[in-house]
């Protein structure tokens, strides 16, 4: 039993690492997702939308060998969690990539258009805050350090709130003739896209409060419809 054990947690290490390093390939992703939009780089922009299905490969085989261990091992209390929230973080640092190839999609569709220093600031700003979102995320998980996981909430708000300036600084400046309005949207969707990384790096530190404390986040939409029926959501019956 012992050794059986002792199986059991040296995959575990082996599927965190392999977690770390899918969370730091990501990581150097938005970094160069951010360069390929301020400075145009179509090269950039094909190399990380091709380097998108080796994340997606290594996404699989990790969620793979977390059904595997379930299976073979049958984990309860502490070790369950944590296989739990491996498979959940490993959809959020694959969706997060797919998020930097957006961001690199829309780079492409604004080629050749040049974008005021303001704007390209609060770009530059998005993509440093999201790194910093992420990287937080990631060291919470390795260290299991459980008040770097609830801090990424008061991180995420200033993303947001650079997103808002954002979208006020393009209204701007298409209004003063800069930018054109299909360049004008498609910087609005790359501030969504931004945000929406930073919702993920936010979804992964409350994964990592799973795993330690056993804490639940809090869905308000569930919370609601308890509150209105008084009852426990269930699937719908399928004959």
């Amino acid at each position: 039993m012992a050794e059986l054990r002792k199986g059991f947690h040296h995959e575990l290490d082996e599927v965190k690492q392999e977690v770390l390093r899918l969370a730091a390939s990501t990581i150097e992703s938005i970094a160069r997702a951010t360069n390929v939009i301020l400075s145009g780089d179509l090269e950039g922009a094909d190399y990380l939308i091709q380097f998108d299905d080796e994340i997606d490969a290594r996404s699989v085989d990790l969620e793979d060998r977390c059904y595997q261990i379930l299976a073979l091992q049958a984990p309860v209390a502490g070790d369950l969690r944590q296989v739990v929230a491996l498979v959940k973080m490993v959809a959020e640092i694959e969706r997060s990539s797919d998020l930097t190839v957006n961001i690199c999609k829309a780079a492409r569709r604004i080629y050749g258009h040049e974008l005021d220093p303001k704007l390209r600031g609060i770009i530059a700003k998005m993509g440093d805050q999201a790194q910093q979102l992420f990287a937080a995320a990631i060291e919470a998980f390795e260290t299991g350090d459980v008040a770097k996981a609830a801090a990424l909430d008061d991180m995420d708000s200033y993303l947001d709130g650079l997103q808002r300036q954002f979208v006020q600084a393009i209204l701007e400046s298409h209004s003063a003739g800069h930018i054109e309005l299909q360049v004008a949207i498609q910087l609005a969707v790359v501030a969504r896209f931004y945000e929406r990384i930073g919702d993920h790096a936010v979804n992964m530190a409350e994964r990592v409060l799973y795993m330690i404390t056993g804490w639940l986040p809090e869905h308000k939409g569930a919370a609601r419809f308890k509150e209105r029926t008084g009852e426990i959501p269930r699937p719908p019956e399928v004959d």
